[in-house]
């Protein structure tokens, strides 16, 4: 009788961030702030995994991978995004984030401190936006209430 196969989970590279580093600028030069990191937008029901990739920031020392990890999520509150879960590969920092209220764009702030000593910090911006509807053809609104499609009956949840 086959044994089924174990399988293995591999994040998502739909929502892989690689951190590019720009090279110094010549004598009086001027470097141009780098622009926003941003992830792909989430539902507010998806509960999705996203990464950053710190590999260029430890670029020539082999050994040097992601030690700790620090996550804040801006703005706070009910119904707000959460990070479910952090943990690291390597250079990679994985965060499982769920939640958030649609329309609103959250700064995500990972602060990764690395085996050799590096502290590297991003904030990395996630829109929220509703691109499932809920079931019962209700319609989630921004305080967490839903609204019953074509009844005008309000239910809370």
């Amino acid at each position: 009788m086959a044994t089924p196969a174990a399988h293995v989970w591999r994040p998502s590279l739909a929502r892989l961030i690689k951190l590019d580093w720009v090279a110094p600028a010549g004598r009086g030069g001027t470097l141009m702030p780098p622009p926003s990191l941003q992830w792909p937008a989430k539902d507010p029901s998806d509960v999705l995994d996203y990464q950053l990739d710190i590999a260029a920031a430890v670029a020539g020392d082999l050994g040097d991978c992601i030690a700790t990890l620090d996550v804040t999520i801006s703005p706070e509150g009910v119904g707000n995004l959460t990070l479910n879960s952090a943990s690291a590969d390597g250079t990679i920092a994985v965060l499982w984030l769920a939640g958030g209220l649609p329309g609103t764009t959250y700064v995500v702030c990972v602060r990764i401190g690395t085996e050799a000593g590096r502290v590297i910090a991003r904030n990395i911006l996630l829109p929220v936006m509703a691109m499932a509807a809920p079931p019962g053809g209700t319609s989630v609104q921004a305080d967490g209430s839903a609204v019953l499609v074509g009844t005008g009956t309000l239910s809370t949840q």
